[in-house]
């Protein structure tokens, strides 16, 4: 075969290439798709994942599965995921645990958060808010923490899990406010408000979607909210700066990844879906409601180059906190 040959085989041969995924992306999906959940009911990812979930099944005329795979800092969910087929019918309910903080606190998480998947779509940014048991005898950040240091190691925080939010957010609140807790960690969010509501432990600190509406209720003491500006929606909750804490940042963020090599016809397909029902306006007044926001400007790279910011991140968090690999 000469060169000229060659290379109308090699035109030929991406152009049909090319034309596959073109009919893959029109047909796509054809049958149910899975969203791997790597927390148990009841928290901020699983709430966000249902909304989306339910929204993609209207549109798509096929079920999406939400599927809660808890377990292993999301390291669990989070493997299967990445050894997923790459057709699209497998995605992941990624986050802040699963993608910057995990493969910080285990040698061998059983993925790469960057190399093994291909990045879709945030779905929003909620930041965190502290709240304590309605018995634990302060009224703001700033007598908590003369309480926790009176007391050494006394005090308890519920966590989802190691390198959940929960986790990570009252980590980082330890080291900001130089006082010593207690990590009781559950089996998801939902055993960990249990473990507060019920004075098992005194403390829990985490994003506006899940922990909100405790607070809104009265059944937890909300003590301040880690935004520049308060929420509109309780004007009376402070920021951490206000509460004289503002060295302390955190927040938990919601994305959708897919295996690495999933076809890009597919991913961008996912991508405008995601974004299109991000817009909507039913959609915003629900993360309205959540306390979380929406991401302006929302394409794979961007996702991709958050997640390494935030991979950095908390490679010096949890490198400074003195936390080993397990």
């Amino acid at each position: 075969m000469n060169v000229r040959n060659l290379v109308c085989t090699i035109a030929a041969v991406a152009l049909a290439y090319t034309a596959l995924q073109s009919v893959q992306a029109q047909e796509y999906p054809t049958k149910s798709v899975r969203l791997l959940v790597p927390f148990a009911p009841g928290g901020g990812n699983d709430t966000l994942a249902r909304i989306f979930g339910q929204k993609l099944s209207e549109a798509w005329g096929q079920q999406v599965i939400v599927d809660n795979r808890p377990g292993a800092g999301t390291t669990i969910a989070t493997a299967m995921a990445a050894r997923a087929a790459p057709d699209g019918y497998t995605l992941l309910l990624s986050s802040i645990a699963s993608h910057a903080v995990s493969p910080n606190l285990y040698r061998e998480p059983g993925y790469d958060p960057i190399k093994d998947f291909s990045p879709i779509a945030m779905l929003g940014i909620a930041p965190v808010v502290m709240g304590i048991n309605v018995s634990v005898p302060a009224r703001s950040v700033s007598e908590f923490i003369v309480l926790a240091k009176s007391k050494p190691g006394a005090l308890k925080y519920a966590s989802g899990g190691v390198g959940s939010v929960m986790h990570t957010s009252a980590m980082v609140f330890s080291q900001v406010a130089g006082v010593d807790m207690l990590h009781v960690p559950y089996k998801g969010a939902g055993p960990g408000y249990v473990a507060l509501l019920g004075g098992e432990v005194d403390l829990a600190i985490d994003t506006t979607a899940a922990l909100l509406p405790l607070v809104r209720s009265g059944k937890v003491r909300g003590l301040a909210v880690a935004r520049r500006t308060r929420l509109p929606d309780v004007p009376d909750l402070p920021t951490f700066a206000e509460a004289g804490l503002p060295g302390y940042e955190a927040n938990g963020w919601y994305s959708i990844h897919a295996p690495a090599g999933t076809p890009p016809s597919i991913t961008t397909k996912l991508n405008r879906e995601i974004v299109r029902i991000s817009n909507l306006p039913e959609i915003q007044e629900r993360l309205r409601q959540l306390g979380t926001e929406t991401v302006a400007n929302n394409t794979p790279e961007q996702l991709t180059a958050f997640v390494r910011s935030e991979l950095a991140k908390y490679t010096k968090v949890i490198k400074a906190a003195g936390i080993k690999p397990e």
